[in-house]
């Protein structure tokens, strides 16, 4: 068994708690009450969706090849 990392997003959401999504697994997604929650929601969301994948004999997809950036633009509304 090999150790993949995997970036996470969080997201506030206005009507409370976080919403968590993970790019490189698309359809992979999960909500808690809080921080500590989501992210404990977001390792098992994570954990299943590789399961389904391997179960499937599917490849499970890894982020070596990501690059990442930040954009900030001036957006006129």
């Amino acid at each position: 068994m090999r150790r993949v990392s995997y970036r996470i997003l969080l997201r506030k959401e206005s009507e409370g708690g976080y919403t968590v999504t993970v790019p490189t697994l698309p359809g992979c997604a999960t909500c808690g009450g809080t921080i500590e929650e989501t992210i404990a929601m977001a390792k098992e969301s994570i954990e299943t969706y590789l399961e389904d994948l391997a179960e499937r004999g599917e490849e499970i997809p890894t982020e070596e090849d990501t690059l990442e950036y930040t954009l900030t633009i001036e957006a006129h509304a």
